[in-house]
């Protein structure tokens, strides 16, 4: 069984997703691989991952780098893994390219493409920050939630990096 819960945040909905005790997802409604996680059978429910994701949301949102991270539980081929273990090593308010990421898994037969369908895969956004992938000239490109979204992401956390 797995469990759900919403948080309406500035940008738009987001179901959150859970096995009891981890997140295993955070998707925007209509993204593209929405629910993917998720079994079946679920129903919704107030967990303590829950509260602990929301309050998680609550300060990203009001323009700040949340100093915890709610425990995740990822699944996925070992390229993926790595992928996604990149992804929540790029700093709050920077970027990277889906060519640095093939770089740093440190194989010269991995293209960008290949990060980019795994990247567009990763089931936690934003705690995952898939939105700070970009282009390699930095353009915005390959968002699962939409271009818009992503530029808004990046535009909240570039405005308040440099407040603080």
């Amino acid at each position: 069984m797995h469990y759900i819960n919403y948080y309406n945040s500035p940008i738009g909905k987001i179901t959150m997703g859970s096995d009891g005790r981890s997140l295993i997802g955070l998707w925007f409604e209509n993204a593209k691989y929405f629910g993917s996680t998720l079994t079946s059978e679920t129903q919704e429910k107030d967990l303590p991952i829950f509260e602990e994701t929301k309050n998680w949301l609550d300060i990203y949102f009001s323009g700040k780098n949340p100093d915890f991270t709610p425990k995740l539980k990822l699944e996925g081929s070992e390229f993926r893994m790595a992928v996604w273990n990149i992804l929540k090593e790029i700093p709050y308010g920077q970027t990277i390219t889906y060519g640095e990421i093939a770089k740093k898994i440190g194989t010269s037969k991995i293209s960008a493409q290949a990060v980019g369908g795994a990247v567009g895969h990763n089931p936690i956004s934003i705690i995952i920050p898939c939105h700070r992938v970009v282009g390699k000239n930095g353009d915005l490109t390959g968002y699962a939630g939409g271009l818009n979204l992503k530029k808004q992401l990046l535009d909240n956390e570039n405005r308040n990096a440099i407040l603080h």
